[in-house]
């Protein structure tokens, strides 16, 4: 047969398209040409495929081979599409005779001497083929990382050689390898809320934010524990389900970043430096690849030193914090990423730390907190003021509350969110609130009083409801009362300190 079509996949954002590898051997001067929108990495591999070929003892066809990748219009980049163009090649040439070829996809970058190197974003195209219901074949690199999905037939590859073997059922490739790493499902933590002392109420609204899933804003001078609560932010936050550490490993493998195969279901800590561009937090670039928001995602992002951060950049973030996803446009391309992170902050609330200290004035301070927009701040539910530590509390022997038992209480406020509505509280549009979080007449009244004397904007207001919601969550209530309103008002420390200084 002079002609064969083999299956594959490209790379575009968090998707993998399916890719038909069409080999034509024709009449004419020996040539080979690739046609089909590939890029110069697919080009160059002519010269891979060929020496492979040869070097692994294959006969290479003394013919015009045409190549064309299916469907003409998606570009292609990348090696990925060595294994399938070098397979093609032998099924057209036959040299390779398997009847059910279309039962299979192949990916992988071909070395010299026909070694198959790995790949990058290797998941969303195992997620792929199991929706076709086909058998992967793969590099042996990147098994260990497609093992995470389950109920898909994949058989991993190191030469091109060994696939020849398996197809002409010569040498049989094992079927779905199991890594004994992943037969651990627990999380692992080398850090616990039990090592920051005191804070009470900062610890509260951890508790809060994780199981509602709400941004948070740490407000305190140096050394009061802002960095050191939200790093343990993680360990109390419920587990993920199969699918979400999927999507957030299969964003890592994007990017070609490894996966802790033994605590891969363990959410996303991601902590940008204030010098990082709009770019490397949103994504981007010509070819767009994910950024940290992305890679937070269905995690934590900490951003450290909020002023210090260029106002642009925070404002980038108002976006996904309400949609959950990111769309980055470019000339010659679109992608979508998501982004559905929880957002921590923390930020000193002078240039010297503290504001009431004297080396700074009001308008001084007033200027330095102004970096932040009002927009962003409003998107953010809870803000806490953390008070400096004295020296009985730094220097307690008293055992403090551990994560697994803060974890306890989030997981079983966290269940019965997903029972009622299916998702967390933060996420909840307008509709949804007055179907799940109705208020009597007399909650209504407080909190149009409450919110006329705060100025809160609409936003703020429906903020305000869902994070009382979470409270009755945390306590097991079927209604909102005027208890949890009262607590919810009283986490927007960041608007107070604002009119306090406004007053001067």
């Amino acid at each position: 047969m002079s002609l064969a079509r083999i299956y594959s996949r490209a790379q575009v954002g968090i998707q993998a398209p399916e890719v038909i590898v069409e080999v034509h051997l024709g009449n004419g001067l020996p040539a080979f040409h690739i046609v089909g929108l590939p890029e110069a990495s697919v080009k160059e591999a002519k010269d891979r495929v060929r020496s492979a070929l040869e070097n692994s003892k294959f006969g290479f066809p003394d013919q015009r081979i045409t190549v064309n990748l299916a469907p003409a219009d998606l570009p292609k980049d990348g090696g990925r599409f060595d294994l399938a163009i070098a397979i093609g090649i032998l099924v057209a040439s036959g040299q390779i005779v398997c009847a059910d070829i279309e039962k299979y996809e192949f990916y992988g970058e071909l070395a010299l001497n026909g070694e198959v190197r790995g790949v990058n974003a290797i998941l969303p195209s195992v997620l792929a083929a199991k929706a076709q219901g086909r058998c992967c074949f793969l590099p042996l690199v990147n098994d260990s990382l497609a093992s995470l999905v389950n109920g898909v037939e994949r058989k991993a590859i190191s030469s091109i050689q060994e696939v020849w073997s398996d197809l002409l059922n010569q040498q049989p490739l094992p079927l779905n390898i199991v890594y004994p790493e992943q037969q651990h499902g627990g999380v692992e933590f080398l850090i616990d809320l039990s090592d920051v002392k005191g804070q009470a109420g900062a610890k509260r609204v951890l508790e809060i934010a994780a199981a509602g899933g709400h941004n948070l804003l740490f407000l305190g001078p140096p050394g009061t524990g802002k960095s050191m609560l939200a790093q343990r932010m993680p360990t109390i936050m419920p587990g993920m389900s199969d699918d979400e550490a999927l999507a957030t490993a299969a964003l890592y493998s994007i990017i070609g970043q490894t996966v802790d195969l033994t605590n891969w279901r363990k959410r996303p800590f991601r902590n940008p430096h204030h010098t990082c561009s709009a770019v490397a937090l949103v994504g981007g670039s010509s070819n767009p690849k994910p950024g940290e928001i992305s890679l937070a995602h269905n995690g934590v992002l900490f951003l450290d030193e909020l002023p210090e951060f260029e106002r642009k950049v925070l404002d980038s973030l108002r976006e996904p914090m309400e949609t959950g996803t990111v769309t980055i446009s470019r000339a010659a391309r679109q992608m979508e990423f998501p982004a559905q992170f929880q957002l921590i902050a923390a930020l000193n609330p002078s240039p010297t730390g503290c504001h009431n200290d004297k080396r700074a004035t009001p308008d001084q301070v007033m200027r330095y907190l102004s970096r932040v927009s009002g927009p962003f701040i409003d998107r953010i539910d809870l803000q806490i003021e953390l008070p400096r530590l004295n020296s009985t509390q730094l220097q307690s022997t008293e055992a403090e509350e551990t994560s697994a038992l803060v974890r306890a209480r989030v997981e079983m406020a966290h269940n019965l969110q997903l029972n009622r509505q299916g998702k967390v509280n933060a996420r909840l549009n307008n509709k949804e609130m007055s179907v799940h979080c109705a208020l009597a007449t007399a909650e209504l009244q407080f909190l149009a009083k409450a919110s006329e004397k705060l100025s809160l904007s609409p936003r703020s207001y429906h903020r305000v409801i869902k994070v009382a919601r979470t409270i009755s969550d945390l306590k097991g209530q079927t209604n909102i009362t005027l208890s949890e309103l009262k607590e919810a008002l009283n986490y927007r420390a960041f608007e107070r300190l604002l009119a306090q200084l406004s007053q001067y």
